[in-house]
């Protein structure tokens, strides 16, 4: 009974004693943080440079440097220890993150700061730096890409008796998806999704002079639509 004792003793204190397992220096602390903050605002920038979404989001770009410093904190305390590390893990398990994120590459800001924190917090320097660099030089170069045709919503509101068939002949020389189609009474609003370059709207105009057309729209377009 004394060695069985005696054995867990001693494996729970080989397991608690790790190298791995034992107080970060403030000087480690101190550079972690640092470069874990420098990291997070180049994120910042990038974001802020290389946004093109509909409405920028300050505090949202901001997040991304504060989850940049928090799974740095993260890494350095779960590497103290393996009791923390597992009360950590326990902790985090139970938290639910329903923010609504529009743009999908919002979400690979997100896991870039996340993966920054996580290699600058397990003292992977070069990989968090050199990471970094790589993945903004991506960024930059598919953001500097031209697109030839952008995407635009033409919304219409029109009296169906009147003007029907003239739009329909018009739309039918243009490359359309039918979004939506609400009739009120003899008005009717349509929504449809066009692709087009963005000087070429001299469309719009003669849509507008057709008889029965109320107004025209042309609205841009970034593939959230709810009709």
């Amino acid at each position: 009974m004394e060695d069985t004792l005696n054995f867990k003793d001693i494996f729970k204190k080989s397991m608690l004693e790790l190298d791995a397992f034992k107080n970060v220096s403030w000087v480690e602390i101190f550079w972690g943080l640092l470069i874990s903050f420098v990291l997070g605002m180049f994120i910042y920038f990038v974001y802020q440079r290389c946004f093109r979404g509909v409405v920028y989001s300050h505090n949202y770009n901001v997040s991304f440097v504060l989850m940049t410093l928090i799974t740095t904190l993260i890494i350095m305390t779960i590497s103290t220890n393996i009791v923390l590390s597992l009360g950590m893990v326990g902790a985090l398990s139970i938290v639910r993150f329903r923010t609504a994120v529009k743009d999908p590459l919002d979400i690979v800001y997100m896991f870039w700061a996340i993966s920054v924190g996580i290699a600058t917090g397990a003292k992977l320097y070069p990989i968090a730096i050199f990471g970094s660099l790589f993945i903004a030089l991506v960024i930059f170069l598919l953001s500097r890409r031209k697109v030839k045709t952008a995407p635009f919503l033409l919304i219409l509101h029109y009296e169906e008796a009147l003007a029907d068939e003239a739009i329909k002949t018009a739309l039918r020389k243009m490359k359309f998806t039918l979004k939506s189609k609400t009739i009120r009474k003899q008005m009717t609003e349509l929504t449809v999704e066009l692709r087009i370059n963005a000087d070429n709207t001299a469309f719009v105009q003669a849509i507008s002079e057709i008889p029965g057309v109320a107004d025209v729209a042309l609205v841009s377009y970034n593939g959230d639509y709810a009709p």
